[in-house]
């Protein structure tokens, strides 16, 4: 091969190449330009649809849609039911929104709200409380009581003998029936042999609004059950990260809720009950002792304390079987966030208040002042 040949083929494979890197370029720009638009169209999108979630979900409509929040609802829950009933378009936004204009001071109630409320309106009328219905009645439940108790609460406000309530929360068709709608809450834990009753706890002590005359059994005891359902959904991670299952976590708030006779004193008294569980000693609660005895009593005796019964807490060593009674918000915050403290003892003087100690030393010198 000449040179003249030589250098005609390498001309050639000059533009050859000069060319492949024309395509490539076209081809990396075109690529470049389609990631773009679907980056701009992607993005016009999520722009579109948050706009759009902010606005009322039909501006025109007036019609009234009942909206049922249950005691105890958090902000996700709420954001779940208003965007079932159709009153905002996406749950997520409005709790985003909500969290970002800080409002969370939510209460319970049936509401009656429309399509064409915007966010501010919809979280306006949740914070105020307003109820469109008046209820036929209301029925409370104090903290700390049993189901035998609250058995006497159903019977002086509706037409239900307490007998009646008593076989229907003991009823096994009807347990296993609330534990297949809240299994989160009702575990194979309630089955226990040791246990008294099985929804001892599970019924959530509050003031409930019926709106009818005359609710069936069903519907009064769900409703309870419900409302600690989601009030202890709140707390799933905190009690998944404390190591308690959720059977234990309601049976311990049910001690708290027992032994305190005020708010702050439940914090301490849980620091006690763990500081005690971890060093392996007994907890030796009275309120334990009484639900052993199936009696209320002024005042527990030495010999009450021998009593045989797997809820004997000065005779077993850990949590009883199962809750005591229910427990309202406070023990069962308390539950959550303990006081940290080397307490291991402590008692209540006659006016109540709560007297706690590091050591068995103080404990005894507690009990001369205060109970001498």
């Amino acid at each position: 091969m000449d040179k003249e040949q030589l250098k005609q083929e390498m001309f050639e494979n000059m533009k050859k190449r000069k060319k492949e890197v024309k395509t490539v370029r076209k081809i990396v720009s075109i690529v470049a330009l389609v990631f773009l638009l679907i980056f701009l169209i992607g993005g016009f999108s999520a722009y579109s649809y948050i706009s759009s979630a902010l606005k009322p979900v039909d501006p025109n409509s007036d019609k009234e849609v009942s909206v049922d929040i249950p005691m105890g609802s958090g902000l996700n829950n709420i954001s779940t039911i208003l965007e079932k009933k159709g009153i905002i378009k996406d749950a997520r936004i409005f709790k985003y929104y909500a969290k970002f204009k800080n409002e969370s001071q939510f209460q319970a109630g049936n509401y009656a709200l429309t399509k064409s409320m915007t966010l501010d309106e919809i979280i306006e009328s949740l914070k105020t409380g307003k109820v469109y219905r008046t209820p036929v009645f209301t029925m409370t439940v104090p903290e700390g009581l049993t189901l035998e108790q609250i058995a006497a609460v159903v019977a002086k406000n509706t037409n239900y003998t307490a007998e009646e309530f008593m076989a229907k929360v003991t009823d096994k068709a009807f347990i296993e029936e609330m534990k297949a709608q809240y299994p989160d809450l009702l575990t194979d834990a309630i089955y226990n042999e040791k246990i008294r009753y099985s929804l001892e706890g599970y019924l959530y002590p509050a003031t409930y609004p019926f709106y009818e005359e005359k609710p069936t059994l069903d519907t009064i005891i769900e409703t309870m059950i419900q409302s600690m359902n989601t009030l202890v959904m709140e707390y799933s991670s905190s009690i998944e990260e404390s190591g308690m299952t959720v059977h234990e976590f309601v049976t311990f708030a049910s001690l708290l809720e027992e032994e305190a006779t005020a708010k702050t004193d439940r914090e301490t008294i849980a620091s006690v009950f763990y500081n005690r569980l971890e060093d392996g000693m007994p907890l030796q609660t009275d309120p334990t002792v009484l639900y052993a005895l199936g009696e209320h009593k002024d005042r527990v005796l030495f010999s009450d304390l021998e009593v045989e019964n797997p809820y004997n807490t000065y005779k077993i060593k850990g949590l009883p079987p199962g809750p005591i009674a229910g427990a309202g918000k406070s023990s069962l915050e308390a539950t959550i966030n303990p006081t940290k403290t080397d307490y291991l003892y402590f008692l209540a003087d006659k006016e109540g208040i709560n007297h706690f100690a590091k050591t068995y030393e103080e404990h005894l010198s507690n009990i001369s002042k205060y109970l001498k």
